[in-house]
């Protein structure tokens, strides 16, 4: 790790979608763990921690520094990671982080979630104070208040009142001196990517009427707003926002029943549905919503990829009407038959001979059925 980078860490896939995580003031990365690794599961997940914070070093900032300051450095960030570009979540600071990125670099973001933050944080004169009472005094008196702050009475994350008590003074001062410069509220407007903000009600710090004002100036905007969350939601409510974020980066739920048609084709669809009786019809609902509304959406793998998966799964399992039903639609999404072949052939090692034999026998009669049918309509 080098000293010249925020200090961060990465989940999930080098060749999934990059999804950026920022903190709040404070804390660190750990802000974010129940709620990151079930989004490696579709994103390559980088969350960083601020100077002088987690393992940052506290001389990435100086006195003085502004927003725009941090955002030079998650860019830095970005780039040596060969990110281009990203989605974007961020609390608080982190969160102002986001929004000077999408105002200022909204080439570098594919969509943004502003969790429990601000265009503005209520003022320099507060920041300023507080930034001088950390020079002089150190963190402690700050660390007594944090669950009040942070948190609804009754709950508490030990790892992040750690976090706190042990970011560098220097370093957490200065990053009161970016929020204490911070104001965005003239330049919402001209944000364009998609936005997601998140509130919650609970919030002392940042009240759910931040968010609003940022959701009704950013042109297309959501607000969610958290019932029983305070300041740090991604700790004290990591579901919730955990659904929040994966409905703004996966977008609406795709229609498995569309789904289906596209793999499968009209032709079978159409059949299956006109076969379908009282007693099948929440079987084919299940089918519809499940496997192709869930599984086939989900873009971890290819559909090419799926394919030949799902032949592989059938011939070990010996279910030639589907295997045949498959092959058609492999040759749909675009597998060559040589290709078929390939997959069949490495099924005769690791499912057996006879499995492949009767694997081969099938799709070769769908194949020519296939040929068949080209030669008719040409």
């Amino acid at each position: 790790m080098t000293a010249h980078l925020l200090n961060h860490r990465t989940e999930g896939s080098a060749s999934a979608p990059a999804l950026l995580l920022g903190p709040s003031l404070g804390t660190s990365y750990a802000l974010w763990d129940a709620v990151a690794p079930e989004l490696s599961l579709t994103h390559r997940v980088v969350r960083w921690d601020l100077p002088g914070h987690g393992g940052s070093a506290a001389d990435l900032i100086r006195p003085g520094a502004s927003v725009g300051d941090l955002a030079v450095l998650v860019l830095d960030l970005a780039d040596a990671l060969g990110v281009d570009r990203f989605a974007y979540a961020g609390v608080s600071l982190g969160g102002a982080v986001g929004l000077h990125l999408a105002v200022h670099h909204p080439d570098r973001l594919t969509s943004l979630a502003v969790l429990c933050s601000s265009a503005h944080f209520g003022g320099a004169a507060a920041w300023s104070e507080r930034a001088e009472r950390v020079r002089r005094e150190g963190l402690e008196w700050l660390v007594e208040s944090a669950d009040a702050r942070w948190f609804t009475p009754g709950f508490t994350v030990p790892r992040l009142v750690r976090d706190h008590r042990e970011a560098d003074p220097r370093a957490y001062a200065a990053c009161c001196d970016a929020l204490a410069a911070f104001d965005l509220r003239d330049r919402l407007g001209e944000i364009t990517v998609p936005t997601l903000l998140v509130a919650g009600r609970e919030d002392p710090a940042t009240p759910p009427a931040h968010l609003r004002e940022i959701a009704d100036a950013v042109p297309g905007a959501a607000l969610v707003e958290l019932p029983g969350a305070s300041h740090l939601a991604p700790a004290q409510c990591p579901r919730a926002v955990s659904t929040a974020l994966r409905s703004q980066l996966d977008g609406p739920p795709a229609s498995g029943m569309a789904v289906r048609r596209q793999v499968l084709g009209d032709a079978h669809v159409d059949r299956a549905q006109g076969r379908q009786t009282p007693f099948t019809a929440r079987f084919q609902d299940f089918i519809s919503r499940y496997a192709w509304g869930e599984i086939w959406t989900d873009p971890t793998l290819s559909r090419r990829e799926r394919s030949m998966i799902t032949l592989t799964a059938l011939v070990a399992h010996g279910h030639y009407d589907e295997l045949a039903m498959h092959v058609r639609a492999a040759r749909r999404g675009g597998l060559t038959p040589e290709e078929i072949g390939a997959v069949l052939l490495q099924t005769a090692v690791y499912c057996g001979v006879p499995a492949a034999n009767s694997a081969f026998a099938t799709a070769q009669r769908v194949l020519d059925e296939l040929a068949e049918e080209e030669g008719e309509s040409g």
